[in-house]
């Protein structure tokens, strides 16, 4: 259980890619906060693993199964909504790296259509589904390898920092209408395909964070609280990385 001090008992928050890794750490911390939260998934394996992980916050918790690289079926998700938001976070994506001289025009066009498009694809949908009060927040999570490059990633690091100029742009143009826009830019953290690697690969990235460690998904989630709460209510356009000082 997190030490979660933000209250989030009124508030109706959207996690999309919310039902594993960090998107399902950030589901579950808003929960224990006490919020309601609709999780939209691709896989329908996760969503049973994650239905049965939370089934004591199932009072307050929906699953839907969404694939944000389509429009037609985010908004079949929109409409479907019994309450307005107040909070959505942008978290679905997909990896398929290679080197730029084996990256096919599909490996390219399918993280773009997921990890970009996705997020323009869900905030779109859920702009007339936001409560009509004045804490709005969409907050998106996109990557340190968005600000520096990483090998074999060019259509993912692409996405990320497509991502990033979408959130600056939408401070500007969202923030008299109520919203803060903010993006979130995880390090190398310890999710289920990090602890996957072996172990002296692990070890060898491990010695280049200066914090000494790799990120837990509730360093993530801990940042969404933040940004989403009415305490970080003049933060807007920026962008939180959460990577130990890998980026300075």
């Amino acid at each position: 259980m997190s030490n979660i001090k933000f209250d989030f008992s009124q508030k109706h928050v959207v996690v999309t890619g919310g039902a594993r890794g960090i998107g399902l750490q950030i589901t579950r911390q808003f929960l224990e906060a006490g919020a309601r939260v609709s999780v939209w998934e691709f896989s329908a394996d996760s969503i049973a693993a994650a239905r049965a992980e939370l089934a004591s916050f199932q009072d307050r918790l929906n699953f839907q199964q969404v694939d944000v690289s389509k429009m037609p079926s985010v908004e079949a998700a929109a409409e479907s909504l019994a309450a307005p938001v107040d909070v959505l976070i942008n978290n679905a994506g997909i990896t398929r790296d290679k080197s730029f001289g084996k990256m096919t025009t599909e490996d390219f066009e399918a993280v773009i259509d997921t990890n970009l498009n996705g997020v323009f694809h869900c905030t779109k949908a859920l702009m007339p589904k936001f409560a009509d009060t004045a804490h709005k927040r969409i907050i998106s999570i996109s990557s340190v390898v968005a600000l520096y490059g990483n090998f074999g990633q060019t259509n993912y690091v692409a996405a990320k920092a497509g991502v990033i100029g979408m959130t600056k742009t939408w401070a500007r143009e969202l923030s008299r209408k109520g919203f803060t826009v903010n993006a979130v830019a995880p390090g190398f953290t310890m999710t289920p395909m990090v602890e996957a690697m072996p172990a002296e690969a692990r070890q060898q990235i491990e010695q280049k964070i200066p914090a000494g460690r790799f990120g837990k998904p509730q360093d993530i989630a801990n940042a969404c609280l933040f940004l989403a709460s009415q305490e970080a209510s003049y933060i807007s356009g920026t962008v939180v990385s959460v990577d130990g000082a890998l980026v300075v």
